[in-house]
């Protein structure tokens, strides 16, 4: 097995030196050169051969962004890694880029007081991109997840005889989001009959602008959560970067809480946390979607809402930018439909008309949808 060989693009030397040093400390990663701006970093591409590339959005005579369009152009499949800043022109510029075709994004360390935690900072957001994104290039297995046992016969029994009526879209993600949800939701009718709950792993402010650019594609309003707000048929809800996104029901209805408990899977938001809390509100009218992500955000939640009847459906691993989290879904067992995320719209929507009709479930297999003509 060889290593990744890694091309590094800023423009400030202390950054170059800094990323340079992370990755030299891996013994899986080789930095095969750096270059201070997108002209030189065209240049050595061919000469170098990088299997991934880290490009800083901001710099002089070619933007990142001006660079990562011309390395699609020529070289479409290169893993590129955005090196965002955590501020509002970091965050849309991080969004432009990952519409333009970057891989996924890491953000610059900030207020981390020295060098050492900056340099811990970036090995943590990092290296586990690079090696998921060029495992196959150097033969890196994909990571395997324990297979939960999957109680079908009981859990069938919980459903069979009663309609399982979706009563809320809960959608959790991570790597190639914004991407994927930019492709799911537009898909979906604007008439939707239940409200759609989203996570998307992102810091502050990017959650933000991500609602913001789902709503200008979408055919019904796209929101950051705030809490308190009440939850209605036919509009989405992000929950805000470094909050934890809850449901709540009351005598008026379900509204959304928010709070910054400890991270779970190392993210705030969590997929779990929503998912956990969703079962507990919606029981068997939870319809739960995993898309694209690293990790297995979204496993432990993805078991709450089978135990209490309510139905998963994942993304394909050939549509998943990594198939992380949707894979630890699937490999447990729990998927009752593993989709190309252009299908995923119309399973949605199959769903949640054959829901509000009569109800016919019989006993399947997990990965077999339960059927309503």
């Amino acid at each position: 097995m060889r290593r990744i060989r890694v091309l590094i693009v800023d423009d400030a030397v202390v950054i170059r030196r800094l990323l340079g040093d992370v990755l030299a400390g891996d013994p899986a990663i080789e930095v095969v050169g750096a270059a201070p701006n997108g002209r030189i970093a065209l240049a050595k591409i061919p000469q170098v051969n990088p299997d991934l590339i880290t490009l800083d959005i901001e710099m002089p005579d070619m933007s990142g962004l001006e660079t990562l369009a011309e390395i699609r152009r020529t070289y479409p499949t290169l893993p590129v890694i955005m090196f965002s800043t955590l501020t509002e022109r970091g965050a849309s510029s991080t969004l432009e880029a990952l519409a333009l075709g970057a891989t996924d994004y890491v953000t610059k360390p900030a207020n981390v007081g020295s060098v050492a935690a900056a340099m811990q900072a970036v090995r943590e957001q990092l290296i586990p991109k690079i090696k998921a994104f060029c495992a196959t290039a150097v033969g890196l297995p994909r990571p395997t997840t324990a297979r939960i046992a999957s109680p079908v016969a009981s859990r069938m029994a919980m459903v069979t005889g009663r309609t399982r009526t979706a009563e809320a879209l809960l959608i959790g993600v991570s790597t190639g989001g914004p991407n994927a949800l930019s492709v799911l939701l537009p898909a979906l009718p604007k008439d939707l009959p239940v409200p759609v709950l989203i996570v998307q792993h992102m810091p502050p402010v990017f959650t933000r602008l991500l609602a913001e650019r789902l709503q200008a594609k979408s055919g019904f309003p796209v929101r950051e959560a705030i809490a308190g707000a009440r939850i209605e048929p036919g509009c989405a809800w992000v929950a805000p970067g470094d909050h934890h996104m809850t449901l709540e029901r009351d005598a008026l209805g379900v509204k959304i809480a928010l709070g910054q408990g400890p991270p779970e899977n190392s993210c705030r938001p969590a997929v779990d946390v929503l998912f956990r809390s969703a079962a507990a509100v919606y029981g068997a009218g939870t319809l739960a979607v995993v898309l694209t992500g690293m990790g297995q955000d979204g496993l432990r939640g993805c078991q709450d809402v089978h135990a209490a009847g309510g139905q998963i459906v994942v993304q394909d691993q050939a549509t998943s930018v990594v198939w992380g989290m949707p894979g630890a879904v699937a490999d447990a067992g729990l998927a009752e439909k593993i989709l190309p995320l252009a299908e995923l719209a119309g399973e949605i929507v199959r769903r949640l008309r054959a829901a509000r009709a009569p109800d016919r479930a019989v006993v399947g297999e997990p990965q077999r949808t339960v059927g309503r003509p």
